[in-house]
């Protein structure tokens, strides 16, 4: 089926960017400046550190070449999953279960931590909590998702197996078996980041964008960093939260750039199937799919290894097109015509998990390396890792992520 282009669509622009963005204090650095943690990035990760940062009660300045809450933070489709891209039994068979078991239940914990801060601190993001659909494809068959899904429950997870007839009953799918998953998340990720930006500007966080850091170097056991501007910020610790646009010097730790399209279609309540879970599958490249508050429905991936934004871009009318047959291939009762269509470049890991401590070789630099289809699951267990590392705190699963970790 081709897509229909509306007049109203915004080609290469999230259905988070054509709501009107959150006010953000911010302005440009007027001269050098003295703070006890800078942060480059206000994104998502950088939000949630900062936040976190600051109610340990830290003086932090944040830094951005781009307006607050922009680069690929508006790309994002905020399917905020605990299941990892990794099968759970597939990452037990590479890096031991013990380790495996570990970062999965991190990452469930991370997603908890993230819907009871945003209540807590009086977010609102559009967040609802949704189960989750995982259907079997090239990567799990049906036997594949068997083990799944006593790796799961073996771990502790509340899931449920169904066969194609009971995914069909359910949910409308037809001829798939499917793991149902349960406590992930959904937000609108623009209001969500800014959210967490002004809660920190509250405590006392300055902004500073547009500035771009240019130079980085250590100072008498501190780290002194030099602005496009000319000025000099002088810190004693400093976090690059920049996502996939990293210095050069600092280990990838075998990741690779990837990019994704997605599209919006217009709301349609009427036709969203019960219970409005989230979608994915079991595949190479795999669809994934989620509703809006409003009724749109977001349907994402045709993932590849992509980082030239043009040439991404110019993939767009033909991802949107395929991204649309596949979405009313599966859901058929569903209009699938796209009212947004956008791409954003992400990074991948071998694990599907993220990098996040300190710099080998740059005394007082951290890195929160979100890698993997997890994005803001792996931001918020970035945020409560660096919050331990800079205050002096333990946390057990540091090692598991960290840029010395053996797999």
């Amino acid at each position: 089926m081709p897509i229909t282009v509306h007049r109203d669509l915004r080609s290469g622009h999230s259905i988070w960017s054509d709501k009107r963005r959150p006010s953000v204090p911010h302005g440009k650095l007027q001269g050098d400046i003295d703070c006890e943690v800078a942060v480059i990035g206000s994104g998502i990760s950088g939000s949630l550190i900062a936040e976190g940062l600051t109610d340990a009660g830290l003086d932090v300045a944040i830094f951005d070449r781009r307006p607050p809450v922009s680069g690929s933070t508006p790309a994002s489709t905020a399917m905020l999953q605990y299941e990892i891209d990794t099968p759970l039994h597939q990452l037990s068979s590479r890096i031991g279960s013990g380790r495996a078991q570990r970062i999965w239940r991190r990452s469930r914990l991370a997603v908890d931590a993230l819907r009871e801060r945003s209540e807590r601190l009086g977010i609102e993001a559009g967040q609802i909590t949704r189960s989750s659909i995982y259907l079997d494809g090239d990567v799990l068959d049906a036997e594949g998702l068997k083990l799944e899904a006593q790796a799961r429950r073996e771990v502790g997870f509340e899931i449920e197996l169904l066969t194609p007839k009971e995914t069909n009953d359910r949910y409308g799918i037809r001829g798939r078996h499917a793991i149902i998953g349960y406590g992930n998340y959904t937000a609108d990720p623009v209001r969500l980041a800014a959210g967490f930006l002004n809660v920190a500007a509250t405590r006392g966080a300055r902004i500073f964008s547009p500035e771009e850091i240019v130079g980085v170097r250590h100072q008498r056991g501190r780290v002194a960093l030099t602005a496009e501007s000319g000025h000099r910020v002088i810190a004693n610790h400093v976090i690059f939260a920049t996502g996939y646009e990293m210095l050069k010097g600092i280990p990838k730790k075998g990741n690779t750039i990837i990019s994704s399209w997605s599209i919006a279609t217009k709301p349609q309540p009427r036709s969203i199937w019960p219970t409005a879970a989230l979608i994915w599958e079991a595949a190479d490249p795999y669809l994934y799919i989620r509703t809006t508050p409003e009724g749109h429905v977001i349907c994402g991936g045709e993932d590849e290894e992509i980082s030239d934004e043009k040439l991404r871009d110019s993939k767009l009318e033909e991802k949107a097109t395929t991204l649309s047959k596949k979405l009313a291939a599966l859901l058929p009762d569903l209009e699938t015509t796209a009212e947004f269509m956008w791409a954003g470049t992400f990074g991948d890991s071998r694990t599907g998990t993220p990098t996040i401590g300190r710099i080998p070789g740059m005394n007082n630099c951290y890195a929160a390396m979100g890698y993997g289809g997890n994005g803001i699951t792996y931001s918020m267990m970035a945020s409560q890792i660096l919050r331990s590392a800079i205050t002096g705190e333990t946390d057990p699963d540091k090692a598991l992520f960290s840029f010395h970790r053996k797999f």
